[in-house]
């Protein structure tokens, strides 16, 4: 009964300062609006009906106020008169019988006065004329404090904003500047990805599963004693679907995720990232269990000391040092999990990396050959494509392609189907979209001389000859001399992927890139600019043979190479002058014994050259089929080149 009885609770509004702000402006405004000296308001007339009043008798007293209003006071019968009984009665308050009746500016006073004078002679009139000055007490002290109600108004403002670190939008940035700039994405509703849309990628998501797993059912590794990870870092080549993987975790986790980078962290005012990383891990721990993602962490988690040539470093150091204190330090709350991801985890401060911090590191590679075939079936589900297309063959085409290569490929390839007016997307369109992302735009309109583009022809062919013929060389696919991006021309290849590389492997890569000049030697006897990208290849290929892997005889087993990337800040070389002079040496030995190599390849099959070269000349792209029928099948046939011919 009790319960029955009680009274339902009314909500009262909440009070808010703001309206003590607008009753005081609406006090103010009153008091300029009805503060003269009555509320009646006399009706506006003109000087010519006034002159006429006055010559009629009607004018009792004409009141001059501040030289510049006249006010008109009517006789006892002038009030009775129906002219004027009509013109006083619109006004706001009807005016009383003490009150005037009229009013108008006029302009020079003394002129004025001069009519009122002669007006009075000529009728002989006893019509007073009384001066006034009219002031408003309240208005003249209202405009002398609104500059100090204004000031003092702002700082108010200033002050509760400063207080409550509000401020949102780019107006407010200065109250919030410590504020962390992490946004918190609602697991319900603003994350839609799962690890069902991550294809490939199994060892990376293996490892993930288990934080989410964890952060879902704690007491299974709990109750035997386990901890959860602190941190994962997440490394890998750009675009190998790290960023993906963290929003596959935050749609699976269910739990509350901030997601910024490593640069919102980076600010112009001292001790600004500091504060951003504490407000950060105060909002994650506020509302733990939880997940923080810090993409492109290698904005504020560069190694120390290193490179301190200016300010801004220590700056970068002291936000470094705090998310290493919020990380693993004197308070820590576990129920915090860190993910980041970079692509230069080489660079990274060691303290970050340790055990206790990032527990764990999750290397995310280039997919292979399986995991290219999951990806193009992820992107391919919105296409409109043709049923005979084949993922297999398209993921065969592909090599090298990280997960954001193979999706733009699907984009390029629907647009380019759009563009050719087709109902679905076929075969052709992807390899027409895997040329424009590989070697650019054709520019078929692009103006070369007979010379230049027989030059560029034999060029192409030199490419495609000299493959042809070693065993360990990439089988060809096409050659083309249609100009694409800044290539004249082009020749592909489908590269066989190795996890290890052998010495003859990368020399007669290297011969058959320079397969090109060689050809521009036996058949004009000269050579041309042409080769730069030829020369750029194989000049790294022979300094990593030989101051990298340890593949040079002369220099021995030793490498140069520094995996931690400190050698990037020395200002000398590892090795000594004469040791530098031999690495020289051994690299021009390689190049040019590959080069003549080459030319030595294309003297013995010059006529077959020629014969390509023209074919290229008259259809400008020619596919593998085309090289068979002029040198006959290849002597040497890898594996991939199989099963890409069964395809």
């Amino acid at each position: 009964m009790a319960e029955q009885n009680k009274k339902p609770e009314t909500k009262k509004p909440k009070f808010n300062v703001y309206w003590i702000y607008a009753a005081i402006i609406l006090i103010f405004l009153g008091i300029q609006f009805f503060g003269g000296n009555s509320w009646s308001q006399p009706t506006k007339t003109t000087q010519g009906e006034f002159q006429t009043f006055l010559k009629n008798g009607d004018v009792e007293k004409i009141e001059i106020v501040n030289k510049k209003l006249a006010k008109v006071y009517l006789t006892e019968e002038a009030r009775t008169k129906d002219i004027h009984a009509k013109k006083t009665n619109n006004s706001f308050l009807d005016p009383g019988p003490n009150d005037a009746a009229y009013q108008f500016e006029f302009g020079d006073l003394q002129n004025f006065e001069n009519t009122i004078y002669n007006i009075k002679e000529e009728n002989d009139l006893e019509t007073k004329i009384v001066f006034d000055t009219d002031s408003n007490m309240w208005g003249d002290l209202f405009l002398t404090l609104l500059p100090f109600i204004i000031i003092i108004g702002i700082w108010i403002f200033i002050m509760r904003r400063m207080s409550s670190g509000a401020g949102g939008g780019a107006g407010g940035q200065i109250f919030n500047i410590g504020k962390s700039k992490a946004k918190l994405f609602d697991e319900k509703t603003d994350v839609k990805t799962s690890f069902k849309d991550v294809a490939g990628l199994e060892g990376a998501k293996e490892e993930v599963q288990e934080i989410v797993d964890f952060l879902k059912n704690p007491t299974k590794y709990t109750s035997l004693g386990g901890k959860i990870p602190k941190g994962a870092l997440l490394v890998g080549a750009p675009g190998t679907g790290k960023t993906l993987l963290a929003k596959a975790v935050a749609g699976e986790a269910k739990v509350p995720f901030f997601s910024l980078s490593g640069s919102d962290f980076v600010e112009m005012f001292v001790g600004v990232g500091a504060s951003r990383v504490r407000d950060l891990f105060k909002q994650a721990k506020e509302k733990s269990p939880a997940i923080i993602f810090i993409d492109e962490i290698d904005a504020i988690g560069r190694a120390r000391g290193k490179s301190n040539f200016s300010g801004s470093n220590d700056e970068r150091e002291n936000t470094l040092n705090q998310l290493l204190t919020e990380m693993d330090g004197f308070g820590t709350n576990t129920n915090v999990i860190v993910l980041a991801a970079t692509n230069r985890a080489d660079v990274l401060d060691k303290a970050l990396m340790r055990a206790g911090r990032f527990d764990r590191q999750i290397y995310v590679d280039l997919p292979d050959v399986r995991e290219r075939k999951e990806i193009f079936e992820v992107h391919l589900r919105p296409l409109k494509k043709d049923d005979s297309l084949d993922t297999d063959f398209l993921a065969k085409q592909t090599p090298g392609f990280s997960g954001a290569d193979i999706a733009n490929v699907c984009n390029e390839a629907a647009l380019i189907a759009a563009r050719k007016d087709k109902k679905e997307v076929t075969r052709q369109d992807f390899l027409d979209a895997v040329d424009r992302i590989v070697g650019g735009l054709e520019k078929k309109n692009k103006i070369i001389t007979p010379d230049e583009k027989k030059a560029i022809a034999f060029h192409e062919a030199g490419h495609a000859t000299v493959s042809w013929m070693l065993e360990h060389a990439a089988p060809l696919v096409k050659v083309t001399i249609v100009p694409r991006g800044q290539s004249l021309g082009a020749a592909w290849y489908l590269p066989e992927e190795r996890l290890i590389v052998r010495p003859e492997q990368m020399l007669d890569e290297m011969c058959a890139a320079l397969g090109g000049r060689a050809a521009e030697k036996v058949i004009f006897n000269e050579i041309s600019t042409g080769a730069l990208s030829d020369l750029e290849k194989v000049t790294k290929q022979a300094r990593a043979m030989v101051t990298i892997y340890g593949l040079n005889e002369k220099i021995g087993n030793l490498t140069y190479y520094d995996s931690s990337g400190q050698s990037e800040y020395n200002f000398n070389k590892p090795y000594s002058e004469k040791t530098a002079e031999m690495i020289d040496k051994e690299i021009s030995n390689i190049i040019e014994a590959q080069y003549q190599r080459a030319v030595d390849l294309l003297e013995a099959h010059k006529d077959k050259l020629t014969l390509l070269a023209n074919e290229l000349l008259e259809k400008e792209v020619i596919f593998k089929d085309n090289l068979q029928k002029i040198f006959g099948d290849r002597p040497f046939k890898s594996s991939q080149e199989e099963e890409v011919a069964t395809t």
